[in-house]
Parts: C-alpha cells; structure tokens; sequence
C-alpha cells in the first residue's frame, strides 16, 4: 500500500472528523455560548437550550467512539484485505450482543445517580456512584470469561464464512479482554453526564481515539499484525479512556465525592441498580440477538456483500450521533428534573426534543445521501461495484425512514431517564421483531432488498409501545400538576 493511501485517510478523517469536533469545542467556549466551569445547570432555564447545550459534547464524544471501529475497518479494509474488512464487519453484532449487554448495565446503574443529583442528596449521590463503579468491574470480569467461551460457537450459530471465521475470532477474542475497562469507562462517563458534566469524557475520548488511530497505523501498516494490530490498539485506547475518566471521577470532580466507603457493594443499592440495568441490558441483548439473525443472511450473500453492508452500517452508525447525542443529554434532563419533581420541564423538554430530532433525522437523510459513496470507498483499496451497489442499496433504505430512529431516540432515552426501564425491554422485543421477521420470512422472497429495510421495521415496533407509553407516564405527570395548581389556588 502506498503513502497516497495514508494521506488521503487522514486528510478525510481530518476534515470530516475531527475538524467537526473542534468547531464543537470551540462554540462552547465563544463568547456567544459560554461554557463555565461548572456543569451544565438543568433544573432552571430554558429546557431546550439546556439539553443542546449539554448534547454537543456527547455528540462529539461518540464522534470520538464511533472512530474506534470507523479507524479499525477503514485500516484493516485498505493495509490488510477485503476479507479482513469483512471478518472485522461479521462481528459486529456479536460485539454488540456481549459489548452492548454490559453497557446497558451501567446505562442502568447511573439512573439513581441523576435523581439523587435532581433531588440536592450528594451522599446518595456519591454512595449510588461509588457502588455503580464496583459492580461495573465485577460484572465486566465475569463477561471476559463468558464472551470467549460463547464467542466460538456464535461465529458459527450466524453462518460466518469459512474463510474468514479465522479472522473474525483472533480480532474479537483480543476486544473481549477490555469489557472491564469498557464498562468501567462507560460507567465514569455516565456519572459525570448525571451531574451536568458532558464536556471532560469528550477530552478524554481525544486521547483515547488519538492513541487508537495511532497505534492502528503502527501494528496493522508498520508492524503487519493484521486484524490481531487492529483488536490491541482499540484495546489499548479503551484501558486509556477508563483511566482518564477514572482519575477525572475520582479526585476532581467537585459534583461527586466518593469515598473508599462508597465503592463497598451494599447489596440493597446493588439490587436496585441491577434492578434498573437489566432491562437496558436485555434491550441491547434482544436488539444484538436480531442482529445477529440478520448478519447471518447477510452472511448467505459473500464476503462482497458482507463487507458493503459493514461499510454502509458506519456510515449510517455516523448520522446517527446528532439524533442520538439529543437523546442521550435529554436523559439526563430527565432524570434529574425527575428527582426535583419537576414535571413540567420534562413535558416541555421532551416536546422541544421530539421536534427537534425529528427535523435533524430529515437534515441526516440528504447527508446520507450525500456522502455514502465517499466515505464508503475509504474502506477499499480498489474499485468493487459489488461492494458499491450493496452498500447504495442499503443506504437508500435507511435515507427513506431515518425519522422513525429520532423517534426511538427520543422515546427510549426519556422513558430511561424516568427510572422506566422496562420499556427498553418492550422495544428490544420490537427491534428484534422487527429484524427476525425480514430475516425469515421477508428475504427469502424479496433477496437483499429485504434486509436493508430490517432496520426501518425494527424502529417501527419498537417506536409503538414507547410512545403509547410515554403518552401514559406525561398523562399521570399532567393530573400531578393540575393537582398542585389546584392545592395552591386554594
């Protein structure tokens, strides 16, 4: 491979990646949107205004994490081959299976930390932390042992092909080794978002990315460890990410303080968080399981159309972070005005959001049209129309219902934010429903048209029963305020 190749990746990475990243930081810091020292205050002011100022640096912070895998695939596809690409694609649902399943927990696990912040208690506060951190550990080294044992057997239970299954278990069975630090950073990240601090994991995820893009270059272009290179230096990124938001949490920031007391498991505490993270858990669990049926007739078409798939799922995976960072800063909004009792300001947070996303998911399907094909071609080393025309399809489909996802962003993560996990059960079962259903029965008839609107489906069941369920908890948070206006009127 040539120097020209390495050029042209870091000076696209540059201007469409990081260069974003950079225009974020620096508006919140201008003078015309003011960043201060201290977290971004929920509980008074303008709703709207306070969610999108607490969203840019998530949404550029999974900017950062979605570079993880973007970095990987684009340097294995071009410095390996397109098997490699491929094999680094088929295990994404996988990962997303056991990776997802531990994450969701920890999502869980900082619910009551939000509401303990809303409700002035920093002693519950820090004691839900400090147990948060301890389970997250504990919970992340009994996955590293279940994931290598399941990880052979589900490679082959989704029909990966022979030639690149060898690929596929050397890469992910090195990812597995940094659950604990996944988790644990996962963790950090979520209790400086509950206390109104978006904007430190954001530094912390440039190191690690940085790290990332740089030891990827080293093992897989310099060194030749293939798919093996990739796996170590995402690995090494993550124990660098987990440390840094670990020492950040820990000793400097002011909002959490925890004691070695706090991180002794009570078990009272630690049933509670489970309580909440499990249904989390199962979402991302129930939504990997369809994934992985889908992956499996992807897998059915060849290695050309498992590597479009996987190229056009990043580019998607990319237009997702605005609609989903909204979602994810409206949570914590939620949860703390939740824990203040005020209700008015989720009614009216929620609202603002639902509309905004929704027009941002419009904004996101004329940009997945337009840089598909570039960002796609990122991935080769030379022209493949097979490869080309998978991933045009795929992205065509996706173009055509991406509203339906800013729904579910919305919906999912303000349900969560409220303490009502049960309902990222409800739409996993949804999604799963969803892709099962195009999987087994629509693709067989329609070939890989089918798949492609797998995940339109998904959204569709799964965006149902949450809002049915969100119209049911605004309706109960609705008679609360008549009541108390009537109270003070008397």
């Amino acid at each position: 491979m040539t120097e020209r190749y390495l050029l042209k990746l870091i000076i696209y990475l540059d201007n469409r990646v990081n260069i974003g990243i950079i225009l974020v930081t620096l508006y919140s810091e201008s003078e015309f949107y003011p960043m201060k020292k201290r977290p971004v205050d929920m509980l008074t002011g303008s709703p709207l205004k306070s969610v999108v100022r607490f969203a840019l640096p998530i949404m550029a912070s999974s900017m950062l994490q979605y570079n993880y895998s973007l970095v990987d695939n684009i340097i294995v596809g071009r410095y390996v081959s397109s098997d490699a690409l491929a094999a680094v694609g088929s295990v994404g649902p996988i990962g997303s299976f056991i990776v997802g399943a531990a994450l969701g927990l920890t999502s869980g696990f900082s619910i009551p930390v939000a509401h303990a912040y809303g409700e002035g208690d920093r002693k519950k506060l820090a004691h839900y932390a400090g147990g948060s951190i301890s389970l997250a550990f504990i919970i992340g080294l009994i996955l590293v042992v279940t994931s290598h044992i399941l990880s052979g057997p589900l490679l082959r239970l989704i029909g990966t092909p022979e030639e690149i299954i060898g690929l596929a278990s050397a890469y992910i069975n090195i990812l597995y080794y940094g659950i604990p630090f996944q988790m644990l950073s996962n963790n950090f990240t979520a209790i400086s978002r509950s206390v109104g601090e978006s904007k430190k994991p954001l530094y912390f995820f440039c190191v690690s990315v940085a790290v990332n893009f740089v030891l990827d270059l080293l093992f897989v272009k310099e060194l030749q460890w293939g798919v093996e290179g990739a796996a170590v230096a995402t690995l090494i990124s993550h124990v660098v990410a987990c440390t840094l938001n670990g020492v950040y949490v820990l000793r400097f920031n002011r909002q959490v303080s925890i004691s070695r007391q706090d991180l002794r498991i009570d078990r009272r505490t630690a049933w509670r968080q489970i309580k909440l993270g499990i249904p989390v858990s199962l979402q991302f669990t129930v939504t990997s399981v369809g994934s992985m049926c889908l992956q499996s007739v992807v897998n059915s078409f060849g290695t050309s159309v498992i590597a479009g798939f996987t190229a056009a799922g990043r580019v998607e995976q990319l237009t997702n972070i605005p609609m989903s960072g909204l979602g994810v800063a409206n949570q914590t909004f939620v949860g703390q005005n939740y824990g203040a009792r005020n209700y008015e300001r989720i009614l009216s947070s929620v609202k603002k959001i639902f509309m905004l996303d929704v027009c941002i998911s419009v904004a996101m399907s004329l940009l997945l049209f337009t840089i598909w094909e570039p960002v796609v071609s990122l991935f080769l080393t030379e022209e493949n129309p097979e490869i080309m025309a998978a991933a045009s399809r795929y992205i065509l489909a996706i173009a055509q219902c991406y509203s339906l996802v800013a729904v579910l962003f919305v919906m999912r993560n303000t349900l969560q934010g409220l303490g009502f996990t049960y309902a990222n059960s409800v739409a996993g079962m949804g999604e799963f429903f969803g892709r099962l259903s195009i999987a087994f029965i629509l693709t067989p008839a329609l070939g890989f048209d089918a798949v492609c609107y797998a995940g339109p489906a998904a959204w569709l069941l799964a965006d149902i029963p949450l809002i049915i369920i969100y119209l049911h908890k605004a309706g109960k948070f609705r008679k609360l305020l008549s009541e108390k206006r009537k109270s003070v009127n008397s």
